[in-house]
């Protein structure tokens, strides 16, 4: 259990663990959020690519990067409420899962018929994807109705994917080595 964790057990009032809660699913959310905009820039999508009525992966992927944008910020004007919260992080996590699809599609685009190094960094690209997809699940899990932001192992399984879609993500080249994400 982490310390934010317990400390989230041990809080003596509801406001002081929706509170700590607040900064597990913040943090989470910020993390995922940078992972989404590092594979858009990557993968050559900008903001300006978002679609009211998305009709291609680019413009899915842009259009969930500015709402996520816009959720996260939302978290510093209201209140804590750890379903809230939770549904945030879910949100980025899936902003980051779409970029995800749209960088490995551009890498395998731009790898196909080249070199076996090319071929190993397609498979990067690939695991990326995988460990995106992973981490919007389970951060999808701590944001269920039934666990309402505030299941202590779920919000731990969920960090440990978001970080393992982090590890990954650098790994194919999508975020530098000296960002957060």
């Amino acid at each position: 259990m982490s310390g934010l964790e317990e400390a989230v057990s041990a809080s003596a009032t509801p406001a002081a663990a929706s509170a700590a809660l607040r900064k597990i699913h913040a943090e989470r959310a910020r993390r995922a959020y940078e992972r989404a905009a590092a594979a858009c820039r990557h993968a050559g999508v900008a903001q300006g690519d978002a679609q009211l009525v998305p009709t291609s992966p680019v413009g899915r992927a842009a259009g969930a990067l500015r709402l996520s944008a816009g959720s996260i910020a939302a978290l510093a004007s209201n209140e804590p409420d750890p379903a809230a919260d939770a549904r945030c992080a879910r949100n980025a996590a899936a902003a980051a899962a779409l970029a995800a699809q749209v960088a490995a599609a551009r890498d395998a685009e731009a790898k196909t018929g080249t070199t076996t190094a090319d071929t190993g960094a397609v498979t990067a690209s690939v695991s990326a994807l995988r460990a995106a997809l992973a981490a919007s699940q389970a951060a999808a899990a701590a944001a269920t109705a039934t666990a309402r932001g505030r299941d202590a192992s779920l919000n731990a399984a969920a960090d440990e994917a978001e970080r393992r879609a982090a590890a990954a993500a650098r790994a194919a080249g999508w975020v530098s080595q000296g960002t957060g994400a």
